[in-house]
C-alpha cells in the first residue's frame, strides 16, 4: 500500500471516519485533553506489526476505503462492514473496538470486489473461491492508470490488457446509489469515439435518456458506458433499434428486483434501507451472472 494511504489512516479513520456504531475508547473519566489521546493510542496500535511480525502497518476501515476508492468508486465503509457481516472478512480489533486491516485483509477485500465487478459472482460463490484460494492467487495490483473509469480506455494501450472486442467493457463498475459525474454530448463523443448520430438513435429508441440542464443534455457515467458498448456493437452491424430487446430485458429484471425488495426500500428506517440497497446490488450481481450463463448456454448451441 502507498505510504500516504497508511499515514492518513489514524488521522482520518480513527476520528471522523469511524463508522456509526463502532465501539470507541472510553474517555469519560479522562482529563479535558484526553479525547485526543485515545485516538493517538489507537493510531499507535494501528501502526504496529502485522501477524507475521513483518512491520507492515495495519489500516483502519476509513483508510482502506480511501485506498480502494479509485479502483472501486462505489466502495463505502458500510459495504466493507456488510462483507464482514457475511463472514467474508475478519479484520482484527483494537481494545477500543476499531477494525484494523492487514495487507492480506486488503488483498482479500480487493479480490472480493473484483469478483463482484468482473465476474458478477454472488457472495456465496465468492466465498467458495476464497476458500479454495483461487481468488487470492489471481489477485494483482490495480493498474496505475486508475480504476473502473480508466479500464475502457486501457483496452487498446497494448500494456498486457485483454485486447479482444468488448473485453475492457466488462471492467466498468457503477454504484446504484451514486450516478457519478455528468458528461455533455461532446464529452461522451470524445471519450467513447461514438458517432453523434448513433447517440441520437439510442435516445430515439429509449436506450439513453440523459437529462437536460440549462439547454444542454448531460449523461451520467453509466450512460456514457452504454454509448461505448453500443459503439462496439455497431462495428458488428448491431443497430440501435436492435438494442431495444436488451433495454426491455433490463426493465423487466429491474421490476422483478424492485418487487422483491420494495417494502425494505420504502422503509423509514435508514439502516433497513441501507441493507436493502446492499441486497439490491447483490441480487443484481446474481441476476447478471445468471443471464450470462443462460446466454453462454444458448451460444454453445449456436456454435455447435
Amino acid at each position: 500500500m502507498a505510504d500516504a494511504d497508511i499515514t492518513d489512516a489514524p488521522e482520518g479513520a480513527l476520528t471522523t471516519n469511524a463508522p456509526v456504531g463502532e465501539t470507541h475508547a472510553d474517555t469519560s473519566a479522562s482529563a479535558p485533553g484526553a479525547p485526543v489521546a485515545a485516538p493517538a493510542a489507537a493510531a499507535e496500535h494501528a501502526q504496529g506489526s502485522g501477524p507475521s511480525g513483518s512491520g507492515q502497518k495495519a489500516l483502519t476501515i476509513g483508510a482502506v476505503c480511501k485506498a480502494l476508492l479509485q479502483e472501486f468508486p462505489d466502495i463505502s465503509i458500510s459495504k466493507i462492514r456488510y462483507l464482514e457481516d457475511q463472514k467474508l472478512l475478519s479484520p482484527r480489533r483494537t481494545q477500543g473496538g476499531y477494525r484494523l486491516y492487514s495487507t492480506a485483509d486488503v488483498s482479500r477485500l480487493r479480490a472480493i470486489l473484483r469478483l463482484q465487478r468482473d465476474e458478477f459472482l454472488p457472495l456465496r460463490v465468492i466465498r467458495q473461491e476464497l476458500a479454495a484460494g483461487r481468488a487470492i492467487a489471481d489477485e494483482r495490483p490495480p493498474s496505475s492508470t486508475g480504476g473502473a473509469d480508466a479500464a475502457p480506455a486501457g483496452a487498446s494501450t497494448g500494456t498486457g490488457a485483454d485486447s479482444r472486442p468488448g473485453a475492457a467493457l466488462r471492467r466498468a463498475t457503477f454504484s446504484i446509489r451514486d450516478r457519478g459525474a455528468l458528461y455533455s454530448l461532446a464529452d461522451v463523443v470524445e471519450e467513447t469515439g461514438a458517432d453523434p448520430k448513433l447517440i441520437k438513435e439510442l435516445e430515439d429508441f429509449g436506450i439513453l435518456t440523459g437529462q437536460a440542464k440549462s439547454g444542454t443534455r448531460y449523461y451520467d457515467e453509466a450512460e456514457r458506458e452504454i454509448v461505448r458498448a453500443a459503439t462496439e456493437l455497431a462495428r458488428y452491424g448491431v443497430a440501435a433499434r436492435n438494442l431495444r430487446v436488451l433495454r426491455t430485458s433490463a426493465e423487466r429484471e429491474g421490476a422483478l428486483l424492485q418487487q422483491i425488495l420494495a417494502p425494505a426500500l420504502r422503509s423509514r428506517n435508514p439502516e433497513r434501507r441501507r441493507e436493502a440497497v446492499e441486497a439490491l446490488e447483490n441480487l443484481a450481481a446474481v441476476a447478471s451472472h445468471l443471464k450470462h450463463l443462460l446466454l453462454v448456454r444458448d451460444l454453445r448451441k449456436i456454435a455447435g
